[in-house]
């Protein structure tokens, strides 16, 4: 009888340990997914090569590479479903009698995830990072096609980010000095700042967000960076803009 209560209570702490060293792996896997780093950087490229042929006035390679990007944002769904279902899976998995098939587990999650979101590409805040960019060559100041004069401060800093302020120094994100973000809740904060928190709550400090942080699962991951400069970008876009629309009205006024 003690050996047998022994041995299940090693199989159980096996199991346990399995657990953990899977959810741990899938975390890291999903944080560091390159293919998504890669088509951001590409998506970054492309974005500059058509705002140059845009002020050539070859409109022709613009719409050419407009249709590259939608194909890339596609790709890029894909990868984030997946990399989303790695992550799903690790949390949820719990050893068995039964041989696991992980590669039908990702792919079916993956499936439900994408059936979830119901997203096209043309919905992707990076989709209408690149349309902006292309508009305001020529037409900075003034509202796209179909958009009030009000919306383009709105629309110019659309990005992927969850917030623009760290929840606990209230610096914006552009300005921090060690940006990480929670796996979990998915905000991002001041290193130093959200590990000090963490010492003493275990909750997300944003209100209304009920995430538990874990200190190894708050990090810089590949995206972020990338993420960063992007708002960077969209909001001295932003201002550039409202600049060339101030001297517009003085032109005016004369």
């Amino acid at each position: 009888m003690a050996s047998t209560a022994a041995a299940s209570t090693s199989a159980s702490r096996s199991g346990n340990s399995g657990t953990a060293r899977i959810t741990t792996t899938a975390a890291t896997l999903s944080s560091d997914n390159q293919s998504l780093v890669a088509i951001r950087k590409a998506i970054g490229m492309i974005k500059a090569v058509a705002v140059d042929l845009e002020k050539d006035q070859q409109s022709d390679k613009v719409n050419q590479l407009e249709d590259a990007v939608l194909e890339l944002l596609a790709t890029y769904d894909d990868c984030t479903s997946f990399s989303d279902a790695i992550q799903q899976v690790g949390s949820r998995y719990q050893p068995s009698d039964q041989v696991t098939d992980f590669k039908k587990l990702l792919e079916d999650e993956a499936a439900r995830l994408k059936a979830a979101s119901q997203s096209a590409p043309q919905s992707n805040p990076l989709y209408r990072q690149f349309k902006e960019a292309v508009w305001n060559v020529h037409h900075a100041g003034q509202p796209m096609p179909g958009e009030e004069q009000e919306d383009i401060v709105m629309t110019t800093t659309q990005t992927t980010l969850k917030n623009f302020t760290c929840p606990i120094t209230g610096k914006p994100v552009i300005n921090l000095q060690n940006p990480v973000r929670g796996m979990d809740c998915r905000h991002i904060y001041e290193k130093d700042a959200i590990m000090h928190h963490i010492r003493t709550k275990n909750t997300c400090p944003v209100a209304g967000c009920p995430k538990i942080l874990q200190a190894g699962r708050i990090l810089c991951d590949h995206l972020l960076l990338i993420e960063i400069d992007e708002l960077r970008s969209a909001q001295n876009t932003a201002v550039d803009a409202t600049v060339v629309e101030d001297f517009t009205e003085l032109d005016d006024d004369e």
